[in-house]
């Protein structure tokens, strides 16, 4: 994939992440349902799953960042926005693990002919490994991490590995962007399929061209569900596509980039179908993949458990079932990546 830079050191989900209810409250995106004003407990609980036997009740919490959060099944979510992946060390870990899956698979961090751009903008910047790393390989260039939350302090050497040319910025990519217009060189999303619903696609593109430079690219890096499983993978991923179906999120929306640059305008668009190999017939990527691939699994269970698409235990079957697919059943599982870059030139 010589393409690649190289570097020396990516119901209707569409009304919470900034529409209110009644008041002031926003609508919480839970692993279940939206919060429950009836409860006699206040709005600091919610009924999981909706109306559900089980009855199963938690307390939202406030984290450190002022945000609220909710637990289910051992993992952390954050509950205002349709986001299906957790919040908590474990993503943390994985998201990192992630990052350097895609630059070894991919021999670098970037691909758009960049030479020496002087502001770099990271949405979504998840742990901030991504921006850092930029902000070592350009140090003349002001490189910016957005995201809805900080990255933790909590991952090894975060504050000691911070360059003095990179910065954290708050913000919600479902809105306005806290940036003139024309601020950036080099604008890159990476992997935000399961957090942005279908509806938001085209508003969120229009914004990252809206901060973009004349000359300047812009880059997305998005993913997809695994393909060529067995049985116990479909069904797991049958599972996902479900309880994406409920917040107005197609998991399947990757390998549209291309299509969603060109509607908003930016030209000289390049775009690549990425396919790596879960599993050990793929050598050591297909074994980092599988490893991501499966986390990635995991932290979808309480989502899906709590929506009462299937139980916990099913679901733990079933990933027991597809990682004996993968390891020993002879399938070629991929896991596909897609990349798209494309120019503003006005």
């Amino acid at each position: 994939m010589s393409w690649f830079g190289q570097g020396k050191s990516k119901d209707d989900g569409t009304a919470g992440s900034n529409g209110n209810k009644s008041g002031d409250q926003k609508e919480l995106f839970l692993p279940g349902a939206v919060a429950d004003d009836s409860l006699t407990e206040g709005r600091g609980f919610v009924l999981l799953g909706g109306a559900q036997q089980s009855g199963e009740v938690t307390q939202v919490s406030v984290g450190d960042d002022g945000r609220s959060y909710v637990a289910s099944g051992g993992r952390r979510h954050l509950a205002e926005v349709p986001d299906l992946l957790p919040k908590d060390d474990q993503e943390i870990h994985r998201l990192d693990f992630q990052h350097h899956l895609l630059r070894y698979t991919m021999r670098g961090n970037f691909a758009a002919p960049i030479s020496q751009p002087t502001s770099i903008l990271d949405v979504g910047c998840g742990t901030g490994r991504w921006a850092i790393e930029m902000a070592g390989l350009f140090p003349t260039a002001n490189v910016i991490g957005l995201d809805i939350v900080p990255p933790s302090t909590r991952v090894p050497g975060y504050a000691e590995r911070l360059p003095e040319n990179f910065l954290f910025v708050n913000g919600n990519v479902f809105e306005r962007l806290p940036f003139s217009d024309g601020s950036f060189d080099f604008v890159h999303m990476r992997l935000l399929f399961t957090a942005i619903p279908a509806q938001r696609w085209p508003q969120v593109l229009r914004e990252l061209v809206r901060i973009t430079r004349a000359g300047g690219w812009v880059e997305l890096v998005e993913g997809a569900l695994p393909r060529n499983g067995g049985a116990a993978m479909d069904a797991i991923n049958q599972w996902i596509a479900e309880v994406s179906n409920r917040r107005g999120i197609n998991v399947e929306i990757g390998a549209q980039i291309g299509a969603f640059l060109q509607q908003a305008g930016l030209t000289g668009i390049v775009s690549r179908d990425i396919y790596l190999p879960i599993g050990r017939y793929g050598g050591r990527a297909g074994q980092m993949t599988a490893a991501d691939t499966f986390a990635m699994y995991e932290g979808l269970r309480s989502l899906v458990a709590a929506q009462g698409i299937t139980s916990q235990q099913e679901f733990d079957r079933a990933l027991s079932a597809a990682r004996m697919e993968v390891d020993v059943g002879g399938r070629q599982a991929v896991r596909p990546f897609y990349l798209a870059y494309g120019m503003r030139n006005w």
